[in-house]
């Protein structure tokens, strides 16, 4: 991941930027999973709450951090090649302290007082359901991330502001995910994950409906409040059936997460290219959460476990 962006400042080819992007997305992704279940696995041997909302907000922290630097690099006159060297080098800084702090693989079937972690299996429809599910969630979640700013930058009366609403997404982001995990606590992850989905639809809608800053400041308060949270508890949920090896479902459920990340993008700036702005692209985003949100009020009357 940090080689891939480093890489970003070598040349302006398209081509290699695409192969570089990839790569790019491949290692983050396959990190942000090996490190979930790691974290998992370890609190659930060590016997604490079984939950990742404080190593979520590191994703929150990032786009927060990543917000100001391009502020920062900005008022320093940096060239687009200086930028990229220097958020490598950032990222080769942060990724010393994630390889130090994580914690090391453990194999052993029993606890350390004799305790049995033994995997349970969801069913093939809950399985199925809560893919579907993070599909959409994944499709809702690409098209603010991805467009934000130049959704922003678009409108004359807010220009210059993107970054800074960005920067107010990543803030968002950082606490919620651990008011999710206590609200899970309360009213349990399935209806923790519904109030995400519902919260998230005007968020990603009041962009298309105003150019006002309050407005879209909230919309990112909103977002960033969810995005993560959603992450966050279908990871959890996923690896909580395999506490011997978390990632393995983890990996599936990112796979749905991944392949909206692929097809949204891609279809919303064909779109914004035909009509001229982002609207249409957010009206299908919201759509494809509320069809999440349907789902997840399924995995209430579906058998959990096969």
């Amino acid at each position: 991941a940090v080689v891939s962006t480093v890489a970003m400042a070598l040349t302006d080819v398209l081509e290699w930027w695409l192969v570089f992007r990839f790569v790019a997305g491949v290692s983050s992704s396959g990190g942000l999973l090996l490190a979930s279940g790691l974290i998992l696995n370890w609190l659930l041997r060590h016997q604490y709450r079984s939950e990742l909302g404080i190593h979520f907000a590191g994703v929150g922290g990032g786009i927060f951090v990543a917000g100001l630097l391009v502020e920062l690099f900005l008022a320093l006159n940096l060239s687009w090649q200086a930028q990229w060297w220097a958020f490598g080098i950032f990222a080769a800084l942060a990724s010393v302290l994630a390889w130090c702090w994580m914690p090391k693989p453990e194999s052993a079937e029993s606890l350390a007082t004799g305790v049995k972690l033994q995997d349970r299996p969801p069913s093939n429809v809950y399985f199925w359901v809560l893919f579907a599910a993070y599909f959409c969630a994944g499709y809702g979640y690409v098209i603010t991330a991805t467009f934000i700013v130049d959704i922003v930058e678009q409108q004359p009366s807010l220009q210059g502001l993107g970054p800074w609403v960005f920067v107010v997404l990543g803030c968002a982001a950082m606490p919620a995910v651990v008011v999710w995990d206590l609200i899970a606590r309360r009213v349990g992850d399935v209806n923790a994950l519904l109030l995400i989905y519902l919260i998230q639809v005007p968020g990603i809608l009041l962009p298309a409906f105003t150019d006002q800053l309050l407005w879209v400041l909230i919309s990112a308060l909103l977002f960033g409040g969810t995005f993560i949270g959603a992450v966050s508890l279908v990871l959890t949920m996923a690896g909580r059936f395999y506490p011997t090896k978390p990632a393995k479902l983890m990996g599936k459920m990112t796979l749905a997460y991944g392949a909206a990340q692929v097809v949204a993008p891609a279809l919303t700036g064909v779109l914004a290219q035909h009509f001229g702005n982002y609207h249409l692209g957010l009206y299908l985003a919201a759509g494809f959460v509320v069809l999440g949100a349907l789902l997840v009020a399924m995995l209430k009357r579906v058998p959990q476990y096969a």
